[in-house]
């Protein structure tokens, strides 16, 4: 499912525009990014979290060469899903 079926499926959910069910996904999509940005989580009980992790430096291998490389260290975002998520999806 991509964006754009999401919000066809938020408009029939709720009876709302379109333009105003995109509006306010983006808007989620915005107010995650900054949160992350920030190192805040978000917390959508039941859904989920959405937060930031720090990987660290390891040694990898360039698949093309077979040279070893290093890889730096860097934050990447996280999503870990929530007890009723899980119970759907199961």
């Amino acid at each position: 499912m991509n964006k754009a079926a999401v919000i066809e499926q938020m408009a029939k959910d709720t009876k709302l525009p379109k333009t105003t069910c995109k509006d306010a996904l983006e808007s989620f999509i915005k107010t995650v990014e900054k949160a992350l940005k920030k190192n805040k989580s978000v917390v959508l009980t039941g859904f989920g979290t959405f937060s930031t992790m720090k990987r660290k430096a390891r040694t990898g291998i360039n698949p093309a060469t077979g040279r070893k490389m290093q890889i730096p260290a860097k934050k990447v975002p996280k999503f870990k899903p929530g007890k009723k998520l899980k119970s759907i999806v199961k």
